[in-house]
């Protein structure tokens, strides 16, 4: 075993931070190597503009991977729903670890759920995945833009600037912050983004010592298996980290054991139009049956739908 000090990249966030100590924690609890956190600041956030018009594909991730690339730290930790699903070249992603629940959830004043939310209600959400999905329940509620951290975005909720936001369950449950949950949202309405609630841990690819022992201490093959599966769905469907593309894969138990179970929904920007289908299949092929997967919803037009997006 190395003494080495391991140096942990993370943003400055505090849900940033607070995954990144969680991650720090778990190295040293199975390998014994002392950690420190390395703050690095990232395109996504200094820039207060939306995340669409910064390109949304990568903004939480370059200056981390550069730092990586650069030797200043040896490890870096993300949300995995930010990562490009383009391999980075000198990057390995060594280990997921064990996913928190990928669904997304309502904070709404006086305690109201989505439905219970009067006609012209502001919901705040930075996401066009967010947007579309839940313009398309029907429910007449104003989807409002909204950037920032948590406190931030739920400050705007309790100052009386929104009626509600939607979040992902898995930050709020890593802070612990789910007692201001107001509705977990059912992913047969709102599905998460390939990736949510899952956390991925890159190094350097040449540290094949680093990445096996990473790999060791951290890895869920449950949650790799899902999120690769979430993750070619998105690439095959040739959309970013901002597109409104909702995956959601689980691992189940089938008539010949383990497989996979997937979701998945392209939707145009308004929500009036979308591509929703299902697949299941070997839990040791998450790529093949993303790909297939993929191949079905852009012949039934998802194509045609997230180019809209992509023009707006």
């Amino acid at each position: 075993m190395s003494t080495t000090v391991l140096r942990v990249g993370t943003r400055a966030s505090a849900l940033a931070r607070t995954q990144s100590g969680l991650v720090a924690d778990a190295i040293t609890a199975a390998t014994g190597r002392e950690t420190v956190l390395v703050t690095v600041a990232t395109e996504g956030d200094v820039s207060t503009a939306p995340l669409a018009s910064l390109g949304g594909t990568g903004v939480f991730v370059s200056a981390l991977r550069d730092a990586l690339l650069a030797g200043d730290v040896d490890v870096a930790v993300h949300s995995l729903k930010d990562l490009p699903t383009a391999p980075c070249e000198g990057i390995a992603l060594a280990a997921v670890p064990q996913r928190e629940d990928p669904r997304d959830v309502l904070v709404a004043r006086d305690g109201l759920t989505l439905g219970e939310l009067p006609p012209g209600s502001t919901v705040g959400t930075g996401s066009p995945r967010r947007v579309a999905q839940i313009a398309a329940l029907g429910l007449g509620v104003e989807l409002v833009g909204v950037r920032g951290n948590v406190d931030t975005r739920i400050g705007k909720v309790s100052g009386g600037e929104l009626d509600a936001v939607v979040l992902a369950r898995a930050g709020l449950s890593r802070l612990g912050r789910t007692d201001e949950v107001t509705e977990v949202l059912d992913p047969i309405q709102v599905l998460p983004a390939p990736g949510q609630g899952a956390l991925a841990i890159e190094c350097r690819s040449a540290d094949a010592d680093l990445v096996a022992e990473l790999a060791g201490a951290l890895e869920d093959p449950h949650a790799r298996a899902a999120v690769t599966c979430e993750r070619t769905v998105l690439a095959e469907l040739e959309a970013g980290c901002s597109a409104p593309v909702g995956a959601l894969a689980e691992v189940v138990e089938g008539e010949d054991g383990e497989e996979l179970w997937i979701r998945a929904v392209a939707n145009s920007p308004d929500g009036s139009l979308a591509v929703r289908l299902s697949a299941s299949g070997p839990y040791d092929d998450p790529i093949g049956l993303g790909r297939k997967l993929a191949a079905e919803m852009i012949a039934e037009g998802a194509h045609d739908l997230l180019d809209q997006a992509r023009l707006e």
